[in-house]
């Protein structure tokens, strides 16, 4: 099995300035092409400390990926690192050179003569192309080790590991088939909970069952290798009747996604209205491509559940569309949400705990109530059922839908 790290270069990343998505998105990416990563390691922008990470993994890894430094600042080590520590110099690149006075040119730009340093290369470097932006990247033997250096850009770092990299590592080396990964994702049930029905499964070979929470939602995740599939597949739907009610989606595909296509698929428009949610629900909905006919965000108002309900009810029949979903304000005790359907509408009163959690985790535990409710609409449940660890403390079944 190939041993693959990554490198992630540059003081914004290592003191927590930035966020490292491109590490969460190359373990990731890999996974999924069964070349999970061995060890991830951040530096600084120092020459030393970069030359010195280059050739400590340069004598463990068989493959490094190293992301940063390849811009055109003073602070963009990266080439200069790579090349002394392999005691070689810096040469440049006349075609990239040319490729970034072109690049510039078309969009009525002067290039820089500080660019130019992103056309410097170690001599023994192979060049990788950036067909998205102006710093190349490039690939250098040291040692036992294969490295790979990428710009920090993410839209361009995805597009070079994609079409420059994965290739170069699938000619040069035979590699294993990817794992097999079973996704689920629930609401409503704790990690310790799902943990303790799960755990009595005697999982196959090699097969392992993972748990990943993000308030307000918990994944599922049976990987194992791909000669296990068929032991997996058969294990499966067990794992899902444990799980239960509490199953919102499967795969990565997310709730407002699939809710866009059930809507779409039944040709049902939506109309939403927001309180304590701020437009969340909009958000989310409008990004999956869902069929909004009207959303709005209203300021708190004391309502009683039947007045969230009438609420819902009414602005489903004025905006002539299939469905309204309604998020009530948080009183500092309770939130409403309602669902008006064309059999009539559905409403839930739940006891919200203001110290428990920030306030940007308790409008997304809200907005993931709502599209719940929807979801479990969409598919022929029950809607007004208990919740889990949320605490339901009211409920109204349909009643007519024009509220007369």
């Amino acid at each position: 099995m190939l041993n693959v790290e990554m490198l992630s270069t540059g003081d914004e990343v290592l003191h927590g300035q930035i966020t490292d998505t491109n590490a969460a998105w190359l373990a990731d990416f890999f996974f999924e092409q069964g070349l999970p990563l061995t060890r991830r390691n951040t530096v600084g922008d120092n020459l030393a400390s970069l030359v010195a990470i280059l050739r400590e993994r340069s004598e463990q890894a068989d493959v490094l990926i190293v992301n940063g430094g390849l811009g055109p600042t003073s602070d963009d080590l990266s080439a200069l690192a790579a090349a002394t520590a392999k005691g070689e110099e810096l040469v440049l690149h006349e075609a990239w050179l040319s490729e970034m006075e072109r690049f510039f040119s078309e969009r009525g730009r002067v290039m820089a003569s500080s660019n130019r340093k992103q056309a410097e290369i170690p001599a023994s470097a192979e060049l990788i192309d950036n067909p998205v932006g102006t710093a190349c990247g490039f690939a250098l033997q040291l040692n036992r080790c294969l490295m790979f250096f990428t710009p920090g850009v993410p839209s361009e770092f995805k597009v070079m590991v994609e079409q420059q990299i994965l290739p170069r590592l699938r000619q040069r080396f035979t590699l294993p088939e990817p794992p097999v990964c079973l996704r689920l994702t629930t609401f409503g049930r704790s990690e310790s909970d799902l943990a303790q029905s799960l755990d009595t499964l005697a999982l196959p070979e090699e097969v392992s069952m993972g748990y990943r929470s993000s308030m307000p939602i918990i994944e599922l995740k049976l990987t194992g290798p791909a000669t296990q599939k068929a032991a997996m597949l058969a294990l499966w739907p067990e794992v899902k009747r444990v799980a239960g009610e509490s199953i919102i989606f499967e795969g990565t595909g997310g709730l407002p996604a699939q809710i866009a296509q059930h809507l779409q698929s039944r040709q049902l428009s939506i109309t939403l209205s927001e309180q304590f949610t701020g437009g969340l629900l909009t958000l989310q909905l409008s990004r999956a491509g869902a069929p909004l006919l009207a959303s709005e965000v209203v300021p708190f108002q004391q309502e009683t559940l039947a007045q969230t309900a009438r609420w819902a009810s009414e602005r489903r029949v004025n905006h002539f569309a299939g469905l309204a979903l309604a998020v009530g304000g948080d009183d500092g005790e309770h939130l409403n949400f309602a669902l008006a359907a064309p059999e009539g509408t559905y409403a839930l009163r739940v006891k919200m705990s203001t110290t428990r959690h920030s306030l940007q985790v308790r409008q997304e535990v809200c907005a993931m109530m709502a599209l719940n409710m929807l979801r479990r609409w969409l598919n022929g449940k029950e809607v007004t059922l208990e919740h889990g660890w949320i605490n339901v403390v009211e409920s109204l079944l349909p009643e007519s839908p024009s509220g007369n």
